[in-house]
């Protein structure tokens, strides 16, 4: 594979103004991508295009929440007037909710599944006909190791990581034959500002990046994944271990979580 396979691909990647997507914006650049960005905070958008514009090999960005459809229309305008077309789109936008289930009502994992699976769902939706057209094409869904084995005080997360695993399964599957690969890239507890975008838990702050994989490792293993057309990545020891826990002993692993994964109500972790 050549060293810089990213060299003028069309690049979407929405939650780009921190962590995850802030680092793959920054890795893409390097390797002189062109770039789409998307992020709810346009300041910190505007800031990153700023510093990034002499890296990349262009730069767009398209402001607004991935969960209005007018955001997700401006984002394929976009790509369509700038580039006529798109070659990888990143799913990184999403947030986090913490603390008991039974102390929750229903609109804490309507507002999680709105962000983390029904837009980059509904995004993958409206750049499939342009993708196809791409020789090129990759979907990359950024997900979690939560997405293989769920623990107390995360259930609307990791429920809907789940959701997002068994539906890049399923896509993976739908388009293999178009050529379209589908990348699942789950990451264990990340140095982001995951603590910033959760929905009842803005006191668990001081949790926040204890023993956590740096947002560039992250970037950097999503990119060599998708030059290596890999179809899923864990990123950590950790989490593998978590994942293989679970298949080989999945009695067992109940028993240990819940006896040591579970998180009094105001503390907690991505």
């Amino acid at each position: 594979m050549p060293a810089n396979v990213f060299e003028n691909r069309r690049v979407a990647i929405t939650g780009a103004s921190s962590g995850i997507g802030r680092a793959l914006a920054s890795q893409f650049a390097q390797r002189r991508a062109r770039l789409l960005l998307n992020a709810r905070r346009a300041d910190r958008l505007v800031e990153l295009a700023e510093q990034l514009r002499a890296e990349a090999a262009d730069l767009q960005i398209v402001g607004g929440d991935i969960t209005d459809p007018e955001t997700r229309a401006a984002m394929l305008e976009s790509a369509r007037t700038h580039w006529d077309g798109l070659d990888i789109l990143v799913n990184n936008a999403g947030i986090g909710a913490l603390g008991p289930f039974a102390q929750a009502g229903s609109e804490r994992m309507r507002q999680v599944f709105e962000t983390n699976v029904f837009a980059p769902i509904e995004l993958i939706r409206v750049f499939l006909p342009t993708l196809r057209q791409s020789p090129h094409a990759r979907i990359v869904n950024v997900c979690s190791v939560l997405g293989h084995r769920g623990v107390p005080g995360k259930s609307e997360y990791c429920a809907s990581k789940f959701a997002m695993h068994g539906f890049s399964d399923a896509l993976r599957a739908e388009l293999q034959r178009e050529g379209i690969r589908v990348l699942l890239v789950s990451p264990s507890t990340t140095e982001s500002e995951f603590f910033g975008a959760v929905v009842d838990g803005a006191t668990l702050a001081h949790r926040e990046g204890k023993g956590a994989m740096s947002a560039a490792a992250v970037a950097r293993a999503t990119l060599r994944a998708i030059e290596r057309n890999k179809h899923e990545v864990i990123l950590s020891l950790g989490g593998k271990c978590l994942v293989w826990f679970d298949r080989l002993l999945p009695t067992l692993a109940d028993w240990a979580v819940a006896r040591f994964g579970q998180t009094p109500s105001r503390r907690g972790g991505p």
